[in-house]
């Protein structure tokens, strides 16, 4: 691991992220950056050296007018029925910009907390599979770790079976 030469603004996403984790009670957080890409869940699985399935994908979505994250294992692929079925309305991806704007961070470095607005989340129960798991941490080349139960805590994240058959 290799630290990269991060800018402001990337120094800055990592460090909300980092300040929304101590505000949630995680007394020490350790965020993993990269001079290699972790953007994609294969890309942080490798940069990171695990398994894909304990991968965090935080995924937005619009619930009409109302941005919603969902939590999926990086090996999964969100199932727009069930969580419209979760949600009592249709489900649509998210634009790049919608993110941004509702999230306060660009594609691929979306993390579980810290957002420019609170969002109902959702997380898939095979995530809490795991001993532990990665999630984003504001850039496309950072990451933490945490175990599965603290991040449907820290999230106040709804367990349901949202991944694809």
């Amino acid at each position: 691991m290799t630290e990269p030469s991060l800018g402001t603004p990337r120094r800055a996403s990592v460090e909300r992220v980092r300040a929304a984790l101590l505000q949630r009670g995680i007394t020490e957080p350790t965020i993993r950056e990269f001079a290699e890409s972790t953007a994609t869940a294969a890309d942080a699985a490798a940069a990171i050296g695990t398994h894909v399935e304990r991968i965090v994908k935080s995924l937005v979505f619009m619930a009409g007018a109302q941005p919603i994250l969902v939590l999926v294992s990086g090996t999964h692929r969100v199932d727009l029925h069930k969580v419209a079925a979760l949600v009592g309305q249709p489900i649509t991806r998210a634009s790049a910009e919608q993110v941004r704007q509702h999230t306060g961070y660009a594609v691929g470095g979306v993390p579980p907390v810290g957002h420019a607005q609170p969002l109902a989340t959702y997380v898939d129960r095979d995530l809490l599979e795991h001993v532990e798991v990665w999630a984003a941490a504001g850039t496309p080349n950072s990451v933490f770790a945490i175990t599965p139960r603290e991040l449907v805590r820290i999230t106040g994240g709804h367990v349901h079976d949202v991944a694809q058959d």
